[in-house]
């Protein structure tokens, strides 16, 4: 009971404190603030998800943790100046450098976490990955760069000092991480000129290196390759070889050789012909590309005519689905014509000087 009676009369005392009472006030109206605000927010959210509008969704994303951690950084320092109004003044000072501080790492977070909603957003609307990626980490990258230069010149740091030491230390970091740095900028050059882009599909002669882009990052290109391996590249290396894209093209070629016997020589026209009609006729074909259908060679067991020609998509899959149906009615065409496709064979002619030496005998 002496314990109780103790903590009430304490308890009392604190209460009767004007600065105690003050400062429970602010703390008090702080969480009030903050909880309204979570309330607002989520009330706002859920109008803006049944929008079609995509950045009014990202704007209260970004803004909502941001703003409820704001209300608490200007809640709890006020209730510090109560308290360091009693004290000194340079509590005062202090606090007025932390809530300045924190102010800046929370335009920084808003700024960064608007950068990456903007990012989804465009790329939601079917803009370029490549080129959005990388505007969106080089504002990212600058907004750091900026808060950090703007929380030092807080602190007293000379930011003059601090970019002068940055060019001499530049320099040593440049010689020590070359390759590093040889991979950024070569990420840079890939977003810049643009020679593939995530999701193409690319190959290089020089090196063994194909599949589809996944991922273009500051250091390291990530490619799957067709047996879904991973395949990671530095980006200095796209600098020095030879790539292709054949995600770029704009048809796919079909270039067959066809060989019927020696003995259909006499059907080699009407069957040449009658496949370059098919393929004028044929739905998939450009016809404003090269077509060419001709009598090629005296092969060793055929006669060879070729077909060169392009499909229309550019799809692999698709792409084989036609080939496959148009030698199909190119064997059918020479079946037609009463011809066979050719196949290896040999022919053996004795010489009768065998049959004469028998007869001698």
């Amino acid at each position: 009971m002496a314990l109780l009676e103790t903590l009430l009369v304490a308890l009392r005392q604190w209460l009767q404190n004007p600065l105690v009472v003050q400062v429970f006030a602010v703390v008090f109206a702080t969480a009030l603030a903050s909880f309204a605000s979570h309330k607002v927010f989520a009330a706002m959210s859920r109008r803006a998800e049944a929008s079609s509008n995509l950045w009014d969704d990202a704007f209260l994303r970004t803004v909502s943790k941001p703003a409820q951690w704001l209300i608490w950084v200007v809640g709890i320092s006020f209730a510090a100046e109560l308290i360091a109004e009693h004290q000194s003044q340079a509590q005062l000072e202090v606090i007025a450098m932390a809530r300045y501080l924190a102010m800046i790492l929370l335009v920084a977070l808003f700024v960064t976490r608007m950068a990456k909603e903007i990012e989804k957003g465009y790329i939601a609307m079917g803009g370029d990955e490549t080129t959005v990626t990388a505007i969106a980490k080089l504002a990212r990258v600058s907004i750091v760069i900026t808060a950090a230069l703007m929380a030092m010149q807080t602190l007293g740091i000379s930011i003059s000092g601090v970019l002068a030491f940055g060019g001499i230390g530049g320099i040593a970091v440049g010689f020590a991480a070359k390759d590093l740095l040889a991979n950024f900028f070569g990420g840079l050059v890939i977003y810049l000129d643009r020679p593939f882009k995530v999701g193409d599909w690319i190959r290089s002669p020089d090196r063994d290196i194909e599949g589809t882009v996944v991922k273009i990052g500051w250091r390291l290109t990530e490619i799957r390759t067709f047996d879904q391996r991973p395949l990671y590249v530095p980006n200095s290396m796209f600098s020095t070889i030879s790539l292709q894209n054949p995600s770029r093209m704009l048809n796919r070629r079909i270039f067959e050789t066809i060989g019927i016997r020696y003995d259909d020589i006499h059907q080699m026209e009407s069957i040449v012909a009658g496949v370059k009609s098919m393929l004028v006729s044929h739905p998939e074909i450009a016809q404003d590309k090269t077509m060419i259908v001709n009598f090629n060679a005296f092969n060793d067991s055929s006669v060879d005519f070729f077909v060169y020609t392009f499909t229309k998509t550019t799809e692999w899959v698709a792409f084989h689905e036609i080939k496959q149906a148009i030698l199909l009615e190119i064997a059918a065409i020479i079946e037609h014509h009463g011809a066979e496709i050719a196949y290896p064979t040999q022919t053996l002619h004795m010489a009768d000087v065998l049959g004469k030496d028998l007869d001698q005998r």
